[in-house]
C-alpha cells in the first residue's frame, strides 16, 4: 500500500474509528476531565549567551502565545486527563506521552496509532494514567528537528499517598545545536550519527544555563529530572550535599539509595530527595560528571532563615506502581540484536528522514518513520509473559525505549544493580540483558533507541500485542 493512500485512509477514518478528531472526541465521551489546550507553536528565547534564538518550537497552554519551554503537565494517578492538541507549526506533528501505559490510539505515533496532525488541524488525546511518577511528552514526527528545536515537556503524575516534601524542583535537561548569535546550526553530522550521536553546543536545564533554585534551609527537596535531549547521556552527582534516589523512570526503587554517580540517557527519568544545607545562603550543586569536563546542571540555594533540620533517614520508599511481573516458567524468549548496518539511503518520509541508515534491530533497519508495509518484530499474545533477550552488538550506548509496556531487567552482564520496572534501558556497549514483561496492553508498540539520530537512521521497530 502506498504511503499516500495509507495516510489518506488514516486521516479519513480517525473520527469514525474512535472519535479522536478535533471537537468530536471529548463530546462523545462523557466523564472525561476538562481538556487542556496544548498548542504547538513557534517562539523565541535567549538560550545562548550571545543572542535570541528565533523559531524555537514549543507548546503553550490555551490561546496565549508561549514564551518559553513547554509547560509541566500535572496529572493524577487513576484520574482521567484530556488534552486538545492544536498544530500552530508549519509542518505535521503529534504528541507522544513517553512512559505512560495508555491505550494505543493515544500513543501519538503517526501512521501507526493516529493520523498526522497537519498545520491548523487538531487532535484530542484522552487517557487515564495508571502509574504515578515522572514522565514526559514530545512529538513523534520529524523528531530530530521538532525535539531538537524545543518540543520536549515534563509530565508529573501525582500520587495522593506520596509523602509531602518541603519543596519540589522539576528539571528538563536538554542540549541545543546553536551557533553564533543563538542561531540554529545543522542538527546532526552523519559521521556522529553513525557513532554515539551529535552533541549540542549549549547545555540547559529548563532552557537555562546553570539555573539556581531556592529551597528551605535544612529541608528535603524532591528533584524530578527528565533527560529530554536527543543525544546526551548523563552521569549525575551532587557536590557539597547529599541525596537519595527514590525512583527511576517513573517507578519507585525498593529502597532509597545514596546518589553517588548515576548514568541515565535520553528518555530516562530520575527522582531524588536532596537534603538542603542548614545555613541560609549555602548551596549544593547537581552536576554532570560524564566525560573529562564535569559541569553544573543546576544549583539549589538554601533560604528561609532557621533550619528545618530534616533528615534523609526519614525518607521511606515511595508507593510502587502496579505492574505485572512476567511468569518466567512460561515466558517465551525473543532475541533482539541491536547492530550497525551497511550505510544506504533511507526512504523519504512525510515525518522527515535523515537520508541515511546506520543502525538496525535484528539486522533490519527502519528506513524512515513511515515505511509501508512493515512487519512487527513479533506478535505478542495479550496477557502472555515474554523475555526479551537484548544484545548490544555495537561499541556505543543505546537508550532503548518501549512504548506502552513496562519491563523488568532480569539479568545483565554489565550491571549489578537491577532497576525497578522501566520503559527504557540504557544498553551499554556489548551489554547482554534479559527483560521480562507481560503483554498487557493491546496495540502496536514502538521500540527504538532514544538517541534520535539512531532512531531515525534505522534503530526502530515495533511489537504487536493481539
Amino acid at each position: 500500500m502506498a504511503l499516500l493512500s495509507r495516510r489518506t485512509f488514516l486521516k479519513g477514518s480517525a473520527v469514525a474509528g474512535a472519535s479522536f478528531a478535533l471537537g468530536a472526541g471529548f463530546a462523545a465521551r462523557p466523564g472525561i476531565a476538562s481538556p487542556v489546550t496544548l498548542k504547538a507553536q513557534f517562539t523565541e528565547a535567549a538560550i545562548a549567551s550571545d543572542g535570541v534564538t528565533p523559531k524555537l518550537m514549543t507548546y503553550g497552554l490555551g490561546d496565549e502565545a508561549a514564551r518559553g519551554m513547554p509547560p509541566i503537565l500535572r496529572m493524577k494517578k487513576g484520574e482521567s486527563f484530556a488534552a486538545r492538541l492544536i498544530n500552530g507549526l508549519d509542518e505535521p506533528t503529534t504528541v507522544h506521552w513517553h512512559g505512560l501505559r495508555i491505550v494505543n490510539a493515544m500513543d501519538g505515533v503517526p501512521e501507526m496509532t493516529q493520523p498526522y496532525v497537519y498545520p491548523g488541524d487538531g487532535f484530542d488525546y484522552a487517557f487515564t494514567p495508571p502509574d504515578a511518577g515522572t514522565f514526559w511528552y514530545h512529538p513523534h514526527c520529524n523528531t530530530l528537528t521538532q525535539m531538537g528545536h524545543g518540543m520536549t515537556g515534563v509530565i508529573v503524575v501525582e500520587n495522593p499517598d506520596d509523602p509531602i516534601f518541603d519543596a519540589e524542583v522539576v528539571l528538563n535537561l536538554r542540549d541545543w545545536r546553536l551557533g553564533a548569535g543563538g542561531a540554529f546550526i545543522a542538527p546532526f553530522k552523519p559521521r556522529d550519527a553513525a557513532k554515539g550521536g551529535t552533541y549540542g553546543t549549549v547545555r540547559t536545564a529548563n532552557w537555562q544555563q546553570e539555573p539556581v533554585y531556592e529551597a528551605p534551609t535544612g529541608g528535603l527537596v524532591r528533584v524530578r529530572i527528565a533527560a529530554t535531549d536527543v543525544t546526551r547521556i548523563y552521569t549525575i552527582g551532587i557536590e557539597d550535599g547529599q541525596g537519595l534516589v527514590v525512583a527511576l523512570d517513573g517507578n519507585a526503587v525498593a529502597a532509597p539509595f545514596p546518589l553517588d554517580r548515576l548514568d541515565f540517557g535520553p528518555g530516562q527519568r530520575v527522582e531524588l530527595i536532596v537534603r538542603m544545607p542548614d545555613e541560609e545562603g549555602k548551596s549544593i550543586k547537581l552536576g554532570n560528571f560524564r566525560g573529562s569536563s564535569p559541569w553544573t546542571i543546576t544549583t539549589l540555594k538554601a533560604v528561609g532563615g532557621s533550619s528545618l533540620k530534616r533528615s534523609l533517614q526519614d525518607v521511606k520508599p515511595l508507593s510502587a506502581n502496579q505492574i505485572a511481573e512476567a511468569d518466567l516458567s512460561t515466558a517465551e524468549r525473543i532475541p533482539l540484536d541491536f547492530t550497525a548496518t551497511a550505510e544506504h539511503k533511507a526512504t523519504e518520509s512525510i515525518c522527515g528522514s535523515l537520508g541515511y541508515t546506520f543502525w538496525a534491530i535484528n539486522k533490519v533497519p527502519w528506513q524512515g518513520d513511515t515505511p509501508d508495509p512493515v512487519a512487527p518484530l513479533s506478535d505478542l499474545k495479550l496477557g502472555k509473559s515474554y523475555v526479551l533477550q537484548v544484545r548490544n552488538r555495537t561499541p556505543h550506548a543505546h537508550p532503548i525505549h518501549l512504548h506502552g509496556l513496562s519491563f523488568r531487567v532480569l539479568s545483565s552482564n554489565k550491571r549489578t544493580f537491577l532497576p525497578p520496572p522501566t520503559d527504557t534501558i540504557l544498553l551499554q556497549p556489548d551489554e547482554q540483558a534479559e527483560l521480562g514483561l507481560v503483554a498487557d496492553n493491546l496495540g502496536d508498540w514502538l521500540l527504538h533507541c532514544h538517541i534520535i539520530e539512531h532512531q531515525k537512521t534505522g534503530m526502530s521497530a515495533y511489537f504487536r500485542v493481539v
